[in-house]
């Protein structure tokens, strides 16, 4: 898998999955909804440390810095 994720992108989606397990966490959200929001936080994390994003590659996206 080549790299297709930036720091900065990487470091959003640390942030955001990080306040969706707060906002679970202090019962802000429950449910159904709670549960698919922690399933995006979980994926959130596995691309942040893998550095690639599997929809990122259809599209041809790339955030990562390229070397010149």
């Amino acid at each position: 898998m080549k790299k297709n994720m930036g720091s900065v992108d990487k470091g959003i989606r640390i942030i955001v999955a990080i306040a969706i397990a707060l906002l679970y966490y202090f019962d802000v959200i429950t449910g159904t909804l709670a549960y698919v929001l922690m399933a995006f936080a979980i994926i959130f994390l596995i691309t942040s440390f893998i550095s690639f994003c599997p929809l990122y590659a259809p599209f041809g996206w790339n955030t990562c810095k390229t070397k010149e």
